[in-house]
């Protein structure tokens, strides 16, 4: 499609962006009314929403339109399901320059359809609005089927701590193209665009996780809010943990222990959770740790050992490596 978002126009844009969008049976009305309605059986919504800034938290010469689409989408769906929800809904709140030509904002709803596809959701809505740099606001919603929700205060002493997903991945990934580089292309696809396990976090509700959060901070950062939520102290066993070969080998050639990709490198929207140690775990589970009584040492240690080093993603300071 030729021409800019200034030149479609509002509603010709929002006309657009509607018309490339599916649904699921959960959406009783969708995008064209004041708003949407979508079915919620439980009687009970879990809801999160995530802004992105571009500059900030995506560049466009790092990523596509699409990818853009399938990170916002994912981080957000991924927040359900950490709650043990199943995703249900997404709306968007876009704001875009009148000159960005219109196949991005296309190709971003592109992205956000295919990644609600993945999850089991559907976009129901948004608004757009002029500006002069491109914003996204991204609200999701989820449905617990009876379930009750599984929070960060609830783990025990006594319990496992367990993941399942990808870790140091998408910092990796971001490692890369710090560098002006674009391969190994897998750990650059992980950072543009994230794959959470969605179906894993309604999963762990079952096997009665006792706490869940997605990794979206970091490792060491995301247990640290289920430690003083939960006012017990967590150890991780980093080497319980897998590194792969190539991440080795990316490590090598910056000057990073790939490790540290691992424990505090956020955005990989994997799913960690604590488990009473008697259950037994699916082959998609690892368990990289154990929960403790509190004690004068901080609340996540690393092989019984405070983690010195920096790292993680903090939105008032940002990526550290």
């Amino acid at each position: 499609m030729k021409g800019t978002v200034g030149e479609l126009g509002e509603f010709g844009l929002i006309r657009e962006l509607t018309s490339r969008l599916t649904t699921t049976p959960a959406v009783r009305i969708g995008p064209g009314d004041d708003a949407a309605v979508v079915a919620a059986p439980d009687r009970r919504v879990v809801a999160s929403t995530d802004i992105l800034l571009e500059g900030r938290h995506f560049r466009r010469d790092w990523s596509t339109a699409y990818d853009v689409g399938r990170k916002a989408a994912a981080q957000n769906l991924a927040d359900i399901a950490a709650m043990g929800a199943v995703p249900t809904a997404l709306l968007l709140g876009l704001v875009v320059p009148a000159d960005l030509p219109v196949t991005w904002p296309t190709e971003l709803m592109d992205g956000l359809r295919d990644e609600c596809q993945v999850a089991g959701a559907a976009v129901v809505g948004g608004d757009v609005v002029r500006g002069d740099t491109i914003m996204i606001s991204i609200t999701a919603l989820g449905d617990l089927r009876n379930h009750e929700p599984v929070i960060r205060a609830g783990a025990q002493p006594g319990d496992v701590v367990a993941v399942t997903g990808w870790l140091g991945w998408s910092a990796a990934g971001h490692a890369v193209l710090s560098r002006g580089f674009r391969s190994p292309r897998a750990f650059v696809e992980a950072h543009r665009r994230p794959e959470p396990p969605y179906h894993a976090g309604p999963a762990a509700a079952g096997l009665g996780a006792t706490a869940m959060c997605d990794v979206s901070d970091g490792l060491i950062a995301d247990l640290g809010h289920i430690a003083e939520a939960s006012k017990v102290r967590i150890d991780i066993r980093s080497g319980a943990i897998d590194i792969p070969s190539q991440m080795n080998d990316i490590g090598q050639a910056v000057g990073v222990d790939p490790i540290q990709w691992v424990l505090t490198g956020g955005e990989d929207h994997a799913i960690v959770a604590t488990f009473p140690r008697d259950v037994k775990l699916p082959a998609r589970w690892k368990v990289i740790g154990e929960v403790l009584n509190p004690s004068a040492l901080p609340q996540v240690t690393v092989d019984g050992a405070p983690w010195t080093s920096k790292g993680g993603w903090d939105h008032f300071g940002g990526i550290e490596s």
